[in-house]
């Protein structure tokens, strides 16, 4: 998904195995919650930005997701493994194509209505509905029908909608049938685009469903309080079914999107942990040597996208692409220990050493990005650098801006505050975009979720960029059930973006590490996994 941080994330793992295997946080020091528990469970934490949306069929970024994962009851979550784990629903059937969901009987929305299959059924065909326009919608294509009707024309729309194939065959059970055999499907389940909405609410509030006055959600919080861009407050909800493992009563969240500030505020001890982002990379020497600094690893990658339509030449993508010193940036702005990006799919992803392409250096090859920039026609000599005004962006952008004037390109630098900066982003993107930075976060451990980005229908394709061929070979992949197949089409996929004859709509970057500050009070219990995912429910304030 979007990453709304910068610096934080990429990783220490060398080959898929041994990636899945670290589950989360940094090895052995994470332990269960145990006996000790402080008198006051009240956690104290730093949100690095205002959600954007806490409707999980517009969320599309890491803030918005982790308040939804800890308000909202998934039919599944992650293990340490990050295979799936019963959550709502008790179990579930595969045979073939066919999923079928069987929901525990002990689901309650907070205003006391139970939680059934016909919530979910309606609330993906809600995502899917060409009205609500969700950038995610794409993420349910797997499912018969839903691709069809997100494109549905008006009058052709609620025919689509019933062709859709996910079905409540009673209040327990869920059944779904899928285009193809997807091995990732039920591991999908945990991602927030997935979770149930309440329909009496949702269509009684409108857009303004998700205030805390209105809201009702199914999860172990529940949303006390939201003061927009300034605060978030959790409260245990009792009344979950999972309610008496719970330890925190309540969870104070602090909106602070500058790092400097966060940082200050964990050192004044007016918060407990930061949600897994926004450490300024002045401070990362000295916060390195904190025994509250922690390190996790991750697969995502941070990249910079190109508007095509500003810089349509190949060659000068790929000139400004070989500018780049991703292991300059890594080592002297970032300092977080990532690993230079070579494509879109991160090191660690199951199928990487099929995947991978070597064709972007990991240090900037001035001389070939200059060979680059003399076959380009007419090129953009003159252009506008984007970035979000979490910490770290400016600094990488600083970092390149001089690295660009090595071949020639002079760039302006603009930050944006991040609901802003995604409608700048589109798609498609404002004209005044040449570039922007975003970081992506897996959703699910399978390297199509990294690759889909690209189709033309994609919501979250920034760059204009559009190859029938390309969308070719993402859907035949995603009909593809043997690993070795699929990974083979990845490889094309990827040849078409970062190899030597891609078209270069992305300059990847750096795969990411997540690094975080957590009190020694919760480090035990407080875990970012893989995903960029953490569980309130699991946390426990104890007396240190």
């Amino acid at each position: 998904m979007r990453l709304r941080f910068p610096m934080l994330i990429a990783a220490a793992v060398v080959v898929a195995v041994a990636l899945v295997a670290a589950g989360c946080g940094s090895g052995d020091k994470k332990g269960a919650a145990g006996d000790g528990g402080a008198k006051s469970q009240v956690l104290k934490m730093a949100w690095g930005a205002e959600p954007p949306s806490l409707d999980p069929g517009l969320a599309t970024d890491t803030t918005s997701s982790n308040v939804l994962l800890n308000i909202m009851d998934p039919l599944v979550r992650l293990g340490d493994d990050l295979q799936p784990v019963a959550a709502l629903a008790e179990s579930w059937d595969v045979d073939g194509k066919v999923v079928t969901f069987h929901l525990r009987d002990d689901g309650r929305w907070t205003n006391g209505d139970p939680v059934t299959a016909q919530d979910f059924e309606y609330s993906w065909k809600r995502t899917l509905d060409p009205k609500l326009a969700a950038d995610y919608a794409y993420q349910l294509y797997g499912i018969v029908g839903a691709e069809a009707y997100n494109n549905a024309k008006p009058a052709q729309a609620a025919k689509l909608r019933d062709k859709v194939a996910v079905k409540a065959l009673d209040d327990r059970t869920l059944r779904v049938t899928l285009t193809s055999a997807q091995p990732w499907f039920v591991q999908q389940m945990a991602h927030h685009s997935f979770l149930a909405v309440h329909k009496p609410t949702v269509e009684k509030h409108g857009t303004k469903w998700t205030e805390p006055r209105n809201i009702v959600t199914n999860g172990a919080f529940k949303l006390a309080g939201w003061k927009h861009d300034a605060s978030i407050t959790l409260v245990k909800n009792a009344d979950w079914r999972n309610a008496d493992d719970v330890a925190l009563d309540r969870v104070e969240g602090r909106i602070i999107v500058d790092g400097t500030t966060r940082v200050q505020a964990f050192e004044a001890g007016e918060v407990d942990a930061l949600d897994g982002g926004g450490l300024p990379p002045a401070d990362m020497a000295r916060l390195k040597q904190m025994p509250e600094y922690e390190k996790y690893p991750a697969l995502g990658t941070y990249y910079y996208g190109f508007n095509l339509k500003n810089i349509p030449d190949v060659n000068q993508r790929r000139a400004m692409a070989f500018a780049i010193d991703r292991q300059s940036i890594i080592d002297n702005v970032a300092q977080a220990d990532q690993i230079p990006a070579t494509g879109m799919v991160p090191q660690g992803m199951p199928g990487f050493d099929v995947i991978k392409q070597d064709f972007l250096p990991t240090s900037a090859d001035l001389d070939k990005a200059k060979e680059f920039m003399a076959k380009a026609e007419d090129p953009k000599r003159k252009i506008t650098l984007f970035h979000n005004d979490a910490p770290g962006h400016k600094e990488v952008a600083v970092a390149v801006q001089a690295m660009w004037k090595d071949i020639g390109i002079d760039v302006t630098i603009k930050a944006q505050e991040w609901a802003q900066y995604l409608e700048v982003l589109g798609p498609p993107p404002s004209d005044a975009v040449y570039v922007y930075r975003l970081g992506w976060i897996g959703d699910y451990v399978d390297p199509m979720n990294f690759l889909e980005l690209w189709t033309s229908k994609s919501g979250n394709n920034n760059t204009r960029f559009a190859s029938p061929a390309y969308d070719r070979l993402i859907a035949q992949a995603r009909d593809t059930a043997d690993d070795h197949d699929r990974y083979e089409l990845y490889r094309q996929a990827e040849a078409m973006l970062t190899g030597p004859q891609g078209e270069m709509p992305i300059s990847p970057i750096y795969w990411y590490t997540y690094t975080n500050l957590e009190r020694e009070s919760v480090k035990d219990t407080f875990n970012i996994n893989l995903l960029d995912q953490f569980d309130l429910s699991k946390v426990v304030i104890k007396e240190v």
